[in-house]
């Protein structure tokens, strides 16, 4: 039962929540409901034992007796990827699949290697000496880009379609080359017997990456198959939920991407299985229901990013190194862009602003988050996790909330900000 009051407790703050945003501050949704959540994290901090001990303690209670990290990486992030990817098309991506299949591989890598090779150097002159191991795991869960938080956010952003589509499928694809990076570091840095080896490396890939995609594929096509058959809409939104929650127990037992899994059954059920198997009174239903979820849970998942201050220690404590990390993180972000935008992708169709639009809209978020609460306890975990709660929140706030803008001002000459025409800069 202590689960359900839990469930029901955060339910209520973010519906709470929710209407004073819709109500008063009518920011973007998501945002609203994390930046009230901080704010309320601010007041219960400075008076909360003083004015409200009991409820103080109860709120306590609930966010540190929650795992932040399996609710997240085990439970919500295959529903929001899931849900996320049944409404991307096929042809979209297929336009897009040299850009995304780079930005996820070779950009992902690209930046953490950029990251902490300058936080290596840069954190001396802070007075503080990390080692280089620890940098790099700083680098690698940072530097993916939040499918949950940019899937939500440019929704709202009317970035070009062009551009939303590299972002969007760089983001859905990227967790599986992060979090096996993240793996792989984290065993160098904590266990002494892990030998590093291409062998090795290669091998946690093809079974994490390889084995979700091939889920992933088995799922989608097997629900489509059998859904075809019956094209009723109530048998169907069950037969999705059973992908995502059983999906996610099989690709647990084979040490597989729940993940990408999930990624690419949606992109499957979302198009082939919309095309053969459904009607248009089952497709609406599906995207309805699969949407309510989405919102549903991003509310809960922004929710407890903006409580995550509750158990900062003393996010001031290195606020000047947070706030310079922002700055690396950009940059980083800029160059592992634009390096495969000139050497590997220079023959693609690019729009004239697109670049800017690229690095701006690179937005973490609860993933990066959720991989530093994951850590184990040890004299550097408190110091990267104030230095990452300090770029998403920076990342969600200023570049969700002006990504619009920037595409606006870099696109606005651009004929792609009308009619998504894209112009290529080869010519």
């Amino acid at each position: 039962m202590e689960l359900y009051y839990s469930f029901s407790a955060l339910i209520v703050l973010a519906s709470i929540f929710a209407y004073v945003n819709l109500r008063f501050l009518k920011l973007p949704g998501t945002i609203g409901i994390m930046i009230i959540a901080m704010l309320v994290s601010v007041v219960i901090r400075l008076v909360g034992d003083q004015f409200f001990p009991d409820a103080t303690k109860e709120l306590y209670a609930l966010f540190t007796d929650l795992d932040f990290n399996e609710i997240l990486m085990g439970a919500m992030l295959n529903f929001l990827l899931f849900a996320g990817a049944l409404h991307v098309k096929f042809g979209d991506l297929k336009n897009q699949k040299w850009a995304i299949m780079t930005y996820a591989t070779v950009s992902v890598v690209l930046s953490a290697f950029i990251v902490s090779g300058i936080l290596y150097y840069l954190a001396p002159l802070f007075g503080i000496n990390i080692p280089y191991i620890f940098c790099l795991l700083f680098g690698t869960l940072i530097s993916p880009t939040d499918p949950i938080v940019v899937l939500g956010i440019l929704k709202q952003a009317k970035v070009p379609k062009a551009i939303e589509t590299k972002i969007t499928g760089e983001s859905l694809f990227n967790d599986g080359v992060a979090v096996v990076m993240f793996a792989v570091v984290l065993q160098i840095a904590t266990n002494p017997n892990f030998e590093a080896s291409f062998g090795s490396i290669s091998k946690l890939f093809l079974i994490e990456a390889g084995g979700g995609i091939i889920l992933g594929a088995v799922l989608g096509i097997t629900a489509s198959n059998l859904m075809k058959k019956i094209d009723d809409y109530k048998v169907s939104v069950l037969m999705t939920l059973a992908v995502v929650m059983g999906g996610f127990l099989v690709a647990k037992q084979l040490h597989a991407s729940s993940p990408l899994a999930m990624v690419i059954a949606g992109l499957i059920i979302g198009n082939y299985g919309k095309s053969v198997a459904m009607s248009k009174e089952t497709q609406d239903y599906l995207g309805k229901f699969w949407e309510l979820i989405d919102e549903i849970m991003n509310a809960i998942l922004f929710l407890f990013i903006g409580f995550e201050l509750l158990l900062i220690d003393d996010l001031l404590d290195q606020i000047l190194l947070g706030i310079s990390c922002i700055f690396v993180v950009l940059f980083s972000r800029f160059l592992s862009i634009l390096i495969p935008f000139k050497t590997l992708l220079r023959r693609n169709p690019y729009s004239k602003g697109s670049l800017p639009v690229m690095v701006w809209g690179g937005i973490r978020g609860g993933v990066s988050i959720a991989l530093v609460m994951s850590l184990p306890n040890g004299e550097w975990k408190e110091l990267l996790l104030e230095i990452t709660y300090i770029v998403v929140l920076f990342s969600i706030v200023v570049q969700g909330l002006t990504v619009g803008k920037v595409a606006k001002k870099f696109l606005k000459d651009d004929e792609e900000i009308d009619n998504d025409v894209i112009v290529d800069k080869s010519h």
